[in-house]
């Protein structure tokens, strides 16, 4: 059973849809779903706010290549075009974590795939929503979630609240 922690992030069309659609997709592999933040914009590029949540899932037959093929397929049924680095997106998919069936941690260091994500420490619009849904997170090599947040700017970051199924929004 590999578990993976994953960043989700929207700030093109209706960022709920895009949101809730994904986690939709991701089916009974989800085992926790983060409130929706609000987030500025990372990166310089002058955008929209970001709507983000952090995904807890787990499968028996995903690896961490896996769960970083299903987070492609995401974007891409999200209509995602890369045409400017860190700008706006209809939805973006960060694979932060994987553990292994014993529950450690996977490293990499492919371009493609690095694992933990090399941002990750740095980014509050990714550590906040994790600390929701797994107060004992930890980022490998950089420490406790809870400790690393302290050191982080959270200005700007605004709880929406929870992110609603289709039909009550």
């Amino acid at each position: 059973m590999t578990r993976a922690v994953l960043s989700l992030g929207s700030n093109l069309g209706d960022r709920s849809a895009h949101l809730r659609g994904a986690v939709d997709a991701l089916g009974p592999t989800v085992r926790a779903v983060s409130e929706v933040y609000r987030t500025p914009p990372w990166g310089g590029v002058p955008q929209d706010n970001f709507h983000n949540i952090v995904v807890l899932v787990e499968d028996d037959g995903t690896d961490a290549a896996g769960w970083w093929a299903r987070s492609q397929d995401l974007e891409a049924a999200a209509g995602r075009e890369r045409l400017v680095r860190w700008g706006p997106r209809t939805l973006d998919v960060d694979v932060i974590t994987v553990e292994d069936g014993e529950g450690r941690a996977v490293l990499s260091d492919d371009p493609r795939l690095m694992l933990p994500h090399p941002r990750a420490a740095e980014r509050a619009f990714v550590l906040l929503p994790w600390l929701e849904v797994d107060p004992d997170g930890t980022v490998p090599g950089a420490g406790p979630i809870s400790i690393l947040l302290g050191g982080l700017d959270c200005t700007g970051i605004v709880r929406v609240g929870p992110l609603r199924p289709e039909r009550e929004r």
